[in-house]
């Protein structure tokens, strides 16, 4: 028989084992020789003989604690549940459902246990407006970037009205970067002279003109004729701002305001149809500050675009992240106080006013 190794041993072949050490020791052999005959550490024998003699099992058990230390509290499940139910957020993914209940101080968990505690109180359905995304999209390859007004993307997009074949005209400006909206506007019409105005509208609001040349954003749009127009391309060439254009048949090269206008287009209170230039730009402008200044956005870590054009967003994230370890922290606290003691038995729950007390909400 060779060295007993640090692996598990079936419980029959201890109880054998300890079985050939008693005999042994009625004849006169301490369990320290029997032990380095059987090449066994003698430290695992003790506590198999002392399993024994207390009348316990000799299977093996599973290893740790039977519920994690750090372990969801009752209260906090509710809590996510509770907002889940709110009609005003019936409309937001998990993902938004959790950033939005970090911002209100409601809930501090991640975005997977969101996930798990709506899928057990059956909660999980298709949320929002959005289908999966096919995953068959490539990006193109694109230069890093560090800051806010270093590539800027636009396009136009047609708004129904009520009248067949007519359409209002959407110009949007989006910084890349920080998904804010740089400037916006509704027009009648397919002009160039219309994008002018809204390019030097956006380069005013953001002051690009007294940034060093080398310092003003490259602009990316399509290969529409407002867009090719001789007029908006010597607008770029006099401010040194580069001009890239999208392959033909390609809006993955410009996905960014694709995706703008997505997100614009299936916002729950989107009309669908406009009455006239008026009604649309009361509808856009109402959308756009929403957008900029509440949206919390899945491509910049959950800020606001206008948080992230302000250069808070490495603040915000890393104060989100201290706040989530400083509640797994109490969460364990919490789990220990109610579950383990000095031995199996149970120790005695928290007050329910306590508890809210340290997480920092009620306990309904």
């Amino acid at each position: 028989m060779g060295a007993v190794g640090p692996g598990w041993i079936e419980g029959e072949v201890k109880a054998e084992m300890l079985g050939v050490i008693a005999e042994a020791k009625d004849e006169g052999v301490s369990n320290r020789r029997s032990c380095d005959t059987l090449t066994i550490n003698r430290r695992r024998v003790v506590y198999w003989q002392e399993r024994q003699r207390a009348g316990l099992s000799m299977d093996n058990g599973q290893p740790g604690p039977v519920e994690a230390a750090h372990a969801l509290l009752v209260e906090e499940r509710e809590q996510v549940v509770a907002l889940a139910r709110v009609a005003e957020y019936a409309d937001l993914s998990h993902r938004m459902l959790t950033v939005t209940g970090w911002v209100k101080g409601l809930t501090m968990v991640s975005f997977s246990t969101t996930y798990r505690v709506l899928c057990s109180a059956g909660l999980m359905a298709m949320r929002g407006h959005h289908r999966g995304h096919n995953g068959h999209s490539v990006a193109p390859v694109r230069k890093e970037l560090s800051g806010p007004n270093q590539r800027w993307c636009w396009d136009i997009s047609y708004l129904p009205t009520f009248e067949r074949g007519v359409f209002l005209y959407l110009y949007l400006v989006l910084d890349e970067w920080s998904r804010k909206v740089i400037q916006w506007l509704v027009s009648w019409s397919l002009e160039a002279g219309e994008a002018k105005r809204l390019l030097d509208a956006g380069m005013v609001a953001e002051n690009i003109l007294d940034l060093p040349e080398e310092q003003r954003p490259e602009v990316v749009n399509d290969r529409g004729r407002q867009m090719k127009a001789k007029s908006v391309r010597r607008l770029f060439e006099e401010h040194s701002m580069p001009q890239l254009f999208a392959r033909p048949r390609t809006p993955n090269d410009n996905p960014f305001i694709e995706a703008m206008f997505s997100t614009t287009k299936t916002a729950p209170e989107y009309p669908g149809r406009f009455l006239d230039k008026e009604n649309a730009e009361g509808y856009f402008g109402k959308f756009f500050a929403w957008y900029d200044n509440e949206h919390y956005h899945s491509g910049i870590d959950y800020v606001t675009p206008a948080q992230a054009h302000a250069g808070l967003r490495a603040a915000i994230v890393a104060e989100r992240k201290a706040r989530m370890e400083q509640q797994r922290i109490l969460r364990k606290e919490v789990n220990r106080h109610r579950q383990w003691t000095s031995g199996t038995v149970l120790a005695p729950r928290m007050p329910t006013e306590a508890i809210g007390g340290m997480l920092g909400y009620g306990s309904g």
